[in-house]
Parts: C-alpha cells; sequence; structure tokens
C-alpha cells in the first residue's frame, strides 16, 4: 500500500466507528468546507487543508513522501525520537520497515489535540446530558487543553523522522473511535448488573486480559465491585479527559458508570461525591485495542505489522 492509501483508510474506517455516525461526520466536513471557502487568500496559506477530507486534526502524515510504498509498519502507543532511533536501527540490522505509526498524535497534530474534544459532548448528549451544555463544557476544557500544549516541543520526533529519512505518521482518533464504540457495543448488549460484572467483561477481552497480568489491567475506582452498574457510559474517544463539570451531569443524566481509560484525580473526586461508579479500563490496553481493530484492516491487505512501545498486538482477523 502507499502511504497516503493507509492514512485515508484510517480516516475512513475511523469516520464509520464514529459515535456521531457518519451523516454527522459528512455535515462537520461540510461546515468546513464553507469556512474554507470564506477565508481570504491570505489566510488560506495558513490553514491545514487536509481538515478538508479528514475530521481528526490528531492525525497525519507527519513525514515522508505520501506516495511511499509501505509493506511494513512498526506501529506503538508513543512513537517518539527513541522509536525513530529504533527503526533506523532495526533497519540497519536488516528488518524491513517502510513506515512509522504513532499512536498518540506528534508535531502539528499534537498541537491541534483540543480540536478533536467536541465529541464528547456527542456521546453525553447519547446519555441525556443537553448538547448546548455539553458544548459549552467541552469548549472551555478545549481551551485549556490548547493552552496546556502550546509551550511543547512537539515537533522534535517529527524533525528526527526527516533527518533520517524514515516515513511518519500518527492515528489517534480513528483508533479511539474503535475502541468506543466496540466496547459501548459490548456493554450495551450485556446490561452488566455489577462492577464486578463489568471488569470480568473487560477481562475477557484479551488486551485486557494481557494487562491485568502486568499489573495495569481493569480497576474499580469509584464504587466497589458488588454495587450494581446502572447506566454504562464509554469514555475512551475525544482527544484527552474531558472536563470535571461533566462528571455532574453525567450522574444528574441517570448515568451509573463511567468507563474511562484514565482518570484524572479531580474527576474521580468528583465522581465520588456524585455517586458515580468509575472504572478504569487501562490505558495502555484500550490504545492497543482500538489500532489493532484498525491493524487488522492493514494486515489483510498485506502489511506486515511490527507491534513496539507498548502495543499489545491481538488479531480479529479471520
Amino acid at each position: 500500500m502507499k502511504l497516503r492509501d493507509i492514512y485515508e483508510l484510517a480516516v475512513s474506517a475511523g469516520i464509520d466507528v464514529d459515535p456521531r455516525g457518519r451523516e454527522a461526520v459528512a455535515k462537520l466536513l461540510s461546515r468546513e468546507r464553507d469556512l474554507f471557502d470564506k477565508l481570504s487568500e491570505k489566510e488560506k496559506t495558513y490553514y491545514d487543508e487536509a481538515r478538508l477530507a479528514n475530521p481528526y486534526a490528531d492525525t497525519r502524515i507527519l513525514a515522508g513522501d505520501h506516495d511511499t510504498e509501505v509493506a511494513s509498519v512498526l506501529v506503538g502507543v508513543d512513537m517518539e525520537t527513541a522509536e525513530i532511533l529504533l527503526a533506523d536501527r532495526l533497519r540497519e540490522k536488516g528488518r524491513r520497515v517502510d513506515l512509522v505509526m504513532s499512536h498518540h498524535p506528534e508535531g502539528p497534530a499534537l498541537a491541534a489535540l483540543g480540536d478533536v474534544m467536541g465529541v464528547q459532548a456527542d456521546i453525553w448528549h447519547r446519555f441525556g446530558v443537553p448538547i448546548n451544555v455539553g458544548d459549552q463544557l467541552i469548549g472551555k476544557r478545549a481551551k485549556e487543553v490548547e493552552r496546556g500544549l502550546s509551550p511543547i516541543n512537539h515537533s522534535r520526533p517529527v524533525d528526527a523522522a526527516k533527518l533520517l529519512g524514515i516515513p511518519y505518521m500518527c492515528v489517534h482518533t480513528p483508533a479511539d473511535n474503535h475502541v468506543s464504540t466496540y466496547l459501548q457495543d459490548k456493554f450495551d448488549a450485556a446490561q452488566c448488573e455489577r462492577l464486578e460484572d463489568v471488569v470480568e467483561l473487560l477481562k475477557d477481552i484479551p488486551e485486557y486480559a494481557h494487562a491485568a497480568k502486568i499489573n495495569s489491567g481493569p480497576n474499580i475506582i469509584v464504587g466497589e465491585k458488588k454495587r450494581r452498574a446502572g447506566k454504562v457510559i464509554v469514555m475512551m474517544t475525544g482527544g484527552t479527559g474531558g472536563p470535571e463539570e461533566s462528571i455532574e451531569k453525567l450522574a444528574q443524566a441517570g448515568v451509573g458508570t463511567l468507563i474511562e481509560m484514565h482518570l484524572q484525580e479531580k474527576l474521580r473526586e468528583k465522581a465520588e461525591q456524585f455517586g458515580l461508579n468509575v472504572v478504569i479500563a487501562g490505558h495502555i490496553a484500550s490504545d492497543s485495542l482500538g489500532l489493532n481493530l484498525l491493524l487488522d484492516n492493514l494486515e489483510a491487505k498485506g502489511v506486515e505489522i511490527i507491534p513496539a512501545s507498548g502495543l499489545i498486538r491481538v488479531r480479529r482477523g479471520a
């Protein structure tokens, strides 16, 4: 496959499982086109035209010719300068590495992380939080994330890849969409009665079973295993953690259990205050699950996947 084909496959697959649905995403892209058309010629010189076809600002080709033929990909959760050097070392030892793929964004994709957070408001809305309230909360939090990222030297691994001539890309929200939708469907079907049932369902998934064996598996951080789960919401997409005010709104909307990859302590305290159960599935295991659901598509097309940097590779293909 060409590098551009891998990128386009990742974006399209991410849209297929986007919690908002394909139609809603198409409307977002149409709105983006309208905004672009209204820009002055000078403003267009600073505009990232990838936004016109890709709704995920945290997913980009970061280095390399888009027409590069790719037969093998070194893939991991965090692929930074050290992993770029690892790819170069593997090449020196005779291992074919045509592309480095990171899950977590780097370069301009990291700088734009706040842009993908709006999906969280749509997920809350499905569970009863008014969309206007959700938009207000996530808008405030996205600005906070943007300010936090602004001083970061986010181009270091991109520069390393360019200097070494190694194609480099990141796939963040499309993979997170996969894990979020996959788990939400499972919990909707299972109707878990108690928190211990929630944890057991997660441990039946190979990535979480592996994580449990290395002390990073599913864990109840608010609630007890015999407590009833109630309505379960999976929050594993939308860039990064949401605002602490969302906890109160979800509890008021009737959500009983929140399942996250990870959670800030101030949000955990809010969940305890409002009686909202919280199960942490595990960060790297969740990222691995989302990546694996995507990577099976690449492997089916004959692309070799070389797992690294925390990726727990599990195949679900035929």
